[in-house]
């Protein structure tokens, strides 16, 4: 597990985060690097996520491929109008990751999580090995659709489409799958056979480490003031523009919450808030640094913050919430202490959560969730359907 959380003492007001990117040192596990590599992998794990910037040098491209996504954020004239705003942010977000570390944690911690879930696969299900995992950045290297071509190269018979995003959104999973689905339309097909893992929120191993955590962080508390503490479960937000076109993550992250608290057996008030706010549009709301402002203005000055739709730290933890708001809006408002649950890394029951998952989806024959083959009702986009329509013939 990752180290303690350090505390800062600053004034009157304690504040904690989780270290940045302390990792554990391990090889890197490149497609020639995992075990069973002097026999053919059978099948193929593509764990899906956004990525993230490996050094500062990187991060002009990852936004560019960002804001050019039409999945993730529709813009008029996105053409044009997405190399401007790369170009603009990349000083500032450049600014973001130096100050947590120089790049982003986060295909390090997909490494040691993929190579941990393939160890377990191999024992648990050898019939549908040897297992080897593959890492599908939409936005950094290694991308998506390289990564695809480096299956086909390996020879995979069955390829298993394993979204990072425990909750199903259009803008994440989606586009992701969208990617797949465009890439192997390009190429006119593909030899190996698809299949996907498009969402898993109430999960009981997933449930289960994020309690897990919230109970450790919770015992940081000073003992007088621990049963005080607000339980602020944080969340990237959303545009309610893809909200109301029927998404589903919106709730599929509440029903997160709602396990997460009957693990712990509703110990403490909880809300649900959300990060990330981007432009001037409308978007999920409460936003979380407005939350932990008005709760500190009502008397109510202890808190701990969960990162619940993350399944790893990256800038999102290390810089948004460790020091935008835990450091540096915390010590504002005048709060007591805040401290942030660890993020899973290389939590031991997350990772047998994710061999779990895998080995449940291969034994079951099926194809993909039976919510998969729903559009949102509002949809416009006609990728979405033919993407639907691969992953589930």
């Amino acid at each position: 597990m990752a180290s303690a959380l350090r505390r800062l003492v600053l004034g009157n007001t304690r504040v904690a985060a989780c270290p940045a990117s302390k990792l554990p040192a391990f090889a890197s596990f490149s497609s020639a690097s995992q075990s069973n590599e002097e026999k053919k992998p059978k099948t193929g794990i593509l764990l899906l996520n956004l990525g993230g910037p490996e050094k500062l040098d990187d991060v002009h491209d990852f936004l560019l491929r960002l804001f050019s996504d039409r999945d993730l954020i529709p813009l008029p004239f996105q053409s044009r109008l997405a190399p401007i705003i790369a170009k603009r942010r990349t000083p500032k977000i450049q600014k973001q990751y130096h100050e947590i570390g120089g790049g982003s944690p986060i295909l390090r911690w997909t490494e040691k999580q993929a190579s941990g879930m393939v160890e377990i696969l191999n024992k648990i299900s050898p019939e549908t090995g040897p297992h080897k995992f593959y890492v599908g950045f939409r936005y950094a290297h290694p991308l998506t659709e390289d990564a695809i071509d480096q299956m086909e190269k390996d020879g995979i018979e069955h390829a298993v489409a394993f979204t990072q995003y425990p909750q199903y959104s259009c803008s994440t999973t989606g586009s992701s799958l969208n990617a797949i689905f465009r890439h192997v339309n390009a190429k006119k097909g593909s030899p190996m056979r698809w299949t996907a893992v498009d969402r898993w929120p109430t999960h009981s191993g997933l449930t289960k480490a994020f309690a897990n955590n919230i109970r450790q962080a919770l015992e940081k508390f000073p003992e007088d003031k621990r049963d005080e503490v607000v339980i602020l479960f944080s969340a990237h937000s959303l545009p309610m523009e893809v909200v109301e076109r029927g998404d589903s993550y919106p709730h599929e992250v509440a029903a997160t919450v709602h396990r997460v608290m009957e693990e712990l057996q509703f110990s403490h008030p909880y809300r649900l808030v959300w990060q990330s706010k981007v432009g001037p549009k409308q978007w999920l709301s409460p936003q979380t640094d407005k939350a932990i402002e008005s709760l500190c203005k009502r008397g109510q000055r202890n808190m701990l913050i969960v990162p619940i739709a993350f399944t790893s730290d990256h800038i999102e933890t290390l810089y948004e919430l460790d020091i935008e708001y835990i450091h540096e809006l915390g010590t504002k408002c005048g709060a007591e202490t805040i401290l942030r649950a660890e993020s899973l890394n290389d939590n031991p029951v997350f990772i047998q959560a994710l061999a779990d998952i895998v080995s449940a989806h291969l034994k079951s024959g099926e194809t993909a969730s039976r919510q998969l083959s729903l559009r949102c009702p509002m949809c416009t986009n006609a990728t979405c359907g033919a993407m639907r329509d691969m992953f589930s013939s």
